[in-house]
């Protein structure tokens, strides 16, 4: 029996299974069933040699934007207009057949777009190269999911199952649950705040299933079994989604307002290019990047090309910036000087843990090091008067010893 044989009869068995405490303990053996063989099935095969027909494209700018949905909802319009790279259009599905880059202008910075292909109900599976779209998706800092507003909004119910199916979970935060394997001293099971959905017969019926008999498991938060399950497999990817209802055109206004009132979604029109710049703007919140300009010593703020940041990889503190600018920044970082709206005065002079904020302007001042000699060369400057006064007493003694 194949894996996705396997898979439709763990369904199907759950699907009849009657949901109460008494068989609690067996779905939470089929689920982690299940993610064992999805996991398998989005694994590459073992004879295979590197080289695939994926349409990976190499990262570029300051974050990635990845274009998902179903076919014709109007990615390839939205990729041409937000970025000017022609993409084809047509008016017959799955158009589109490859990954398609383009780059967006937009506040100093370059944010990579990418089209692809239109994925439908089954992708999970491997049904119209639904594997290669969803590889590409997991890379991304940003899914912008296009969906047609003139259309029922199941297909936004699909493509999310679609996704959770292979481990990408929208617009969520990893469970707060330490895990740790061991070898010996069997099953540790603690919470550090009451637990209604799960208790320590559920976790050990789950660690069973994964052949897991020795391990420390906490609970910070109410969780489930599923967010148990990701804790285990250990490859979910928690990625930001902006859905967008194109062709807003042919809609009416309460359908555009009811739309624009739900969380994380906004209404537009690619091909009458309506609500474009608000589309670009809550793409740079979701985002949350961060325009930092650098200041030479006795110079001008360099406005024209700032350092991009994110809060969500790397940080947005001195630290991070000095990493960002170059990775021996850190060992010579005496303090610096901070404008803008994350300083209380200006400037503040401010240590590696100071966070800052969209458009602050930063002076780093490394530690002086001497310049005369080859013996102090790449050493510090004291400041201190005891070693020239240590020098002068050790010249005094040699000059009485002759």
């Amino acid at each position: 029996m194949g894996i996705l044989e396997k898979i439709k009869e763990i369904e199907d068995e759950m699907a009849r299974t009657q949901k109460n405490k008494a068989t609690e303990y067996h779905l939470g053996q089929l689920k982690a069933k299940l993610a064992k063989l999805r996991t398998e099935l989005q694994a590459p095969p073992k004879e295979s040699k590197g080289g695939g027909d994926g349409f990976e494209v190499q990262k570029y700018g300051d974050g990635r934007v990845a274009l998902i949905g179903f076919p014709s909802v109007g990615k390839s319009t939205l990729l041409t207009v937000l970025t000017g790279t022609t993409s084809e259009v047509a008016a017959y599905e799955f158009t589109t057949l490859t990954c398609i880059p383009g780059i967006i202008h937009y506040n100093e910075a370059k944010i990579q777009l990418l089209d692809l292909p239109g994925i439908i109900e089954g992708a999970a599976e491997g049904k119209g190269r639904g594997r290669q779209v969803i590889a590409v998706c997991k890379s991304a800092d940003l899914l912008l999911m296009v969906l047609d507003a003139s259309k029922p909004h199941a297909h936004r119910k699909i493509l999310t199952a679609e996704l959770e199916a292979v481990g990408i979970r929208l617009n969520r935060r990893p469970p707060s649950i330490y895990f740790k394997k061991k070898k010996t001293g069997g099953m540790s099971f603690n919470a550090t705040v009451p637990l209604t959905r799960m208790d320590e017969k559920l976790c050990q019926r789950i660690l069973q299933e994964y052949k897991i008999h020795n391990a420390e498991v906490l609970f910070r938060e109410d969780c489930d079994m599923d967010d148990l399950i990701d804790v285990i497999e250990g490859n979910r990817r928690y990625i930001k989604c902006l859905y967008v209802y194109n062709k807003i055109d042919v809609c009416s206004i309460e359908e555009v307002d009811a739309i624009a009132r739900m969380p994380a979604s906004i209404p537009c029109s690619a091909s009458q290019q309506l609500n474009m710049d608000g589309l670009l703007e809550r793409m740079w919140d979701m985002m949350a990047l961060v325009r930092v300009y650098t200041k030479r010593v006795g110079g001008k703020p360099d406005f024209a090309d700032p350092v991009v940041m994110s809060a969500d990889r790397g940080g947005t503190t001195i630290d991070a910036l000095c990493r960002q600018i170059h990775k021996t920044l850190i060992a010579d970082f005496q303090y610096s000087l901070v404008w803008g709206t994350s300083s209380k005065h200006y400037p503040q002079r401010c240590g590696l843990t100071h966070p800052l904020e969209d458009e602050d302007v930063v002076q780093i001042v490394k530690q002086k090091v001497t310049t005369g000699g080859e013996e102090g060369k790449g050493r510090f400057k004291s400041t201190s008067t005891k070693g020239p006064a240590r020098i002068a007493d050790r010249e005094k003694k040699a000059a009485l010893k002759t």
